[in-house]
């Protein structure tokens, strides 16, 4: 069993979550930026079905990806030499949000990414904690991905692609933009082939939250994204 969370309940330690399924923690509570945020400084996460409460998942071991192990295959850096594109940030935040929310799952015949989900993400970046990285190719949104920064750690929550690499590309540029400004990690949650082969690993639960402890501590809140990044974008031509 679970306990179940009041709206004011803090959560149960990391180490009450079950190991079947692997690392549901809690169910209930709510989706505020109070509750997220308290979640994700302890390597919490909301991940569930329309029409089910909400539950919350810490796994052991943490599928994480350090912004400098990103492996980059003979393709996609071909690609990132010769494609035309542009890389923005935190313009079309909700776009992202939505895209990600209708993109097919292999095996899920739905998405977790909710209205009530998507309501919540928007909230965390209006409060400029929760960011998008955008692939634009001819003036189109082609891919992209977004995610929550506390300190300098970032979680990654969803990424879609409507044309070849589009969300790889996001993803390089997002990890050159987080080696930029020092952030240690990008969670990834649970592991999956695709992560791997771009260089996320497992590491138990105990060090990835010995690990946020110190990066969630470390400079201003919400993250190291000053405005000119937030707001601007650079371009890559062929």
């Amino acid at each position: 069993m679970i306990p179940w969370l009041p709206e004011e309940a803090a959560f149960p330690t990391l180490d009450t979550a079950l190991a079947e399924p692997n690392g549901l923690l809690a169910a209930g509570g709510d989706l505020s930026p109070q509750r997220l945020l308290a979640a994700y400084r302890r390597g919490i996460f909301p991940w569930y079905s329309a029409g089910e409460p909400i539950l919350w998942w810490s796994p052991d071991p943490r599928m994480v990806l350090f912004p400098d192990e990103l492996k980059i295959s003979r393709s996609l850096a071909k690609t990132l030499r010769n494609a035309s594109y542009e890389i923005r940030l935190d313009t079309a935040f909700g776009d992202v949000v939505r895209a990600c929310g209708s993109q097919p799952r292999e095996g899920q015949p739905g998405t977790w990414i909710t209205p009530e989900m998507q309501a919540a993400y928007r909230a965390l970046h209006r409060l400029g904690y929760a960011h998008s990285v955008e692939t634009w190719i001819e003036g189109r949104l082609a891919g992209g991905l977004y995610g929550v920064a506390i300190g300098r750690a970032f979680y990654g929550e969803s990424m879609f692609s409507a044309a070849r690499d589009a969300s790889k590309i996001a993803l390089v540029h997002l990890c050159a933009h987080l080696k930029q400004r020092r952030f240690g990690i990008i969670d990834c949650q649970m592991e999956t082939r695709h992560l791997t082969s771009l260089g996320a690993r497992p590491i138990p639960r105990r060090e990835f939250a010995a690990r946020l402890d110190d990066l969630c501590a470390q400079g201003d809140a919400p993250g190291h994204w000053p405005a000119t990044a937030m707001d601007g974008h650079f371009r890559r031509h062929p």
